[in-house]
This record gives structure tokens, sequence and C-alpha cells, in this order.
């Protein structure tokens, strides 16, 4: 049993992928699974780390705005359609899946032409213009949330199967987690990022006001992004109550130990924030497509699951919003509660069933 996973640029897109190769292993132990990203990017660590096998090919994205880089684009794109092809007909797959990212689009759509069964798992709430292309051509799309699918159009089956987060991200014992980053238990802890790349606005409103954040015994672990890191991490310095991180590797060790977290809402973030059932102040992108983040964190908001900030509010607010959530324990296990009532933990396991079931087996 051969699968082959498309997908990346993002870990919004590359950790799904993770998550249901892990529910394959469980029900398939002996299948074989290669990765297919962008070389560069974080798949290219990220798979790897987790245990599987990891090709590039030569993609990027197209930028909307006039840029220079486009000029390359027709060409990257014959290129990777070329390199698709070797790596498709070399590996020989019994299924290709696509989770997202423009990496995603040649390999699936060359299996699809090849006569492969294909999958799409797409994340968001307004699916990506990868997913609405290949949605005329593979077999079955699983989606995140059912607002997604009156925007596609296409042969293929709809299923809305949840998206899946990581078999190997774990829930610890809070106080222990607390420890693992060398803070003190007896104290509230804020988790900030900003998704896999960062987020400056939200790097920017926490200096403002990391000062008094300390000042009333709040601790904080901090994901800043690689491109903020080395400013921050010199801002912070000599302040033992911040944990400075460009990226978090063990990140379920961060969501075990916080009391909050600020964070942008992104798919893949709410599914994780979902799963280890933790209040957030959600902060979503304002140039995500469709405006998917501000929808995907009003569904949470709306019923009492999270705040949220508009990127435009953080300094006005977020200073508010942060001392009021973390002085308040009633509304802090409230939100608890209702956040964990959106976890999908089953999603892995039910996307790796169909795509076994395409692959031929009928027992699972």
């Amino acid at each position: 049993m051969r699968i082959m996973f498309a997908g990346g640029g993002t870990g919004g897109h590359i950790f799904p992928g993770i998550a249901i190769a892990d529910a394959i292993m469980k029900l398939e132990p002996k299948a074989e699974i290669l990765f297919v990203g962008a070389k560069g990017k974080i798949e290219e660590r990220a798979v790897p780390k987790a245990g599987y096998k990891f090709k590039s090919v030569w993609i990027s994205g197209f930028v909307r705005s006039f840029d220079v880089k486009n000029v390359l684009f027709p060409l990257k794109l014959i290129v990777s359609l070329v390199q698709s092809f070797i790596l498709i007909r070399k590996f020989k797959p019994n299924v290709v899946v696509g989770t997202g990212g423009y990496v995603s689009g040649p390999v699936v759509f060359v299996a699809s032409v090849l006569g492969i069964p294909t999958l799409i798992q797409e994340q968001n709430s307004y699916p990506g213009v990868t997913t609405r292309f290949l949605t005329h051509f593979v077999d079955e799309v699983h989606l995140s949330f059912e607002s997604a699918r009156k925007y596609l159009k296409g042969k293929a089956r709809v299923f809305v199967s949840g998206n899946p987060v990581r078999s190997s991200l774990k829930i610890y014992p809070k106080e222990d987690a607390v420890r693992y980053f060398g803070l003190d238990p007896k104290r509230r802890t804020l988790f900030v990022f900003g998704g896999s790349s960062g987020a400056r606005s939200i790097n920017e409103a926490m200096l403002e006001i990391l000062d008094e954040i300390l000042e009333r015994g709040i601790q904080v672990i901090w994901q800043t992004g690689a491109f903020d890191y080395e400013r921050i991490k010199l801002a912070c310095g000599g302040k033992d109550e911040v944990k400075v991180f460009k990226f978090i590797d063990e990140i379920d060790r961060a969501y075990s130990a916080c009391d909050l977290v600020l964070c942008r809402a992104g798919a893949t973030t709410i599914a994780e924030i979902t799963y280890f059932g933790v209040p957030a102040i959600l902060v979503p992108y304002p140039f995500a497509t469709a405006n998917h983040q501000f929808e995907n964190a009003r569904v949470l908001f709306e019923s009492g699951a999270s705040e949220l900030l508009l990127d435009t509010e953080l300094k006005m607010k977020l200073r508010e919003k942060i001392f009021n959530l973390l002085n308040d324990e009633e509304r802090l296990e409230k939100m608890r509660q209702k956040v964990r009532e959106f976890a999908n933990p089953d999603a892995g396991v039910r996307i790796a069933k169909s795509i076994l079931k395409l692959a031929g087996r009928d027992d699972v």
C-alpha cells in the first residue's frame, strides 16, 4: 500500500497531512508514505521529523498583485508537472492525497490524469484556489467546515470530515508542561503565536504591553516566527518570565502549559485549540482569502468558546482582553468547556479510512 501526500507552504497545510498519515499507519502499518512539497518550506523540516519520506518539486504560488516573481511561474508550473509525473511513476502510489497549498496542484492533477485515485483535504471555511480547481478532477474532497461546500463545483464526492490533529500531539499535565519551559506553575501563562511564520501585528502589540504583563505576574511563551525572532529575543533579554522561540516543535507542551492563547485563526490552529480545550483570543489574519480566518473565529466567538479581536484593534484592546480574561477564572472555565465542544478527534481516522477504501481496502 503506497500513499503519496502533496501539500505545504504553511503548517496549516502540512500538519493535517501528517495527522492523516499517522492515522493510516495505525490502520495499515505496512503502508509506504511519501510526502511531496516545496523546497525551503516548513514541510522540508516537519515531514522528516514526523518520520516520513520527503521529496520536493520546484513550484511557488502566483502572487495576485504585480510581482516580478510571477515571470517564472509558467516555467515553474511546467517543471513541477514533469517532476510530479516522474515522482508518481517511480513511487507508484495507490492513492494521491492533496492537503492544500500550491504544491498540491501539479501533483494531484498529474495523478488524476494518470487515473490514480485522488483525494483532497481542505482545512478552511473558504477553499483555496487549488482546491477549487482540483475539485473538477479528484475523486473525493473532505472539508473541515460545512460552509465550504457551496464554493465547490465538480465531479468529486464531498464530505465534511473535520480537520485532523497530529496524533503526536499529547496533552501533558499542566504543571509538568509549565516546568518544561522553566516557568512557575503558580503563575498564569499566556501562549502567543502567529502560526508557523509568525504574525508581525501580534508581535508588535505584545511588545508594547509586555512590561505591564510581567508586572502583573503573567508569564509568556512566545513563538515569534523567523522574521521577528532576533528583534524580540533582544527586547526580552534578561526577562526570565518570557520564553521566546522562533518556532516551537513541541507545541503540545505550550498548549498544555498555558491558561490563554493569543493567536491567528487558521483552520489548523482552530483544530488544535479545540483539541486541547484552551481559551483563546483569536486575531484573524486580515488578508486571508475571502476573509476565511474571520469566519473561522466568528463561529467560536458566537458560541462563547473564544474572544475575537480584529487586527486593527490589537493596540487599542489587546491589553484589556488579556487582563480581563486572566483575572476571571470562571469565564476561562466556561470557555474551556465550550471550545472542547468543537473538537473533532476522529477526523484523521475518518479521512484515512476513505483513502484506504480508494486504494481498494473494503474492510476499514
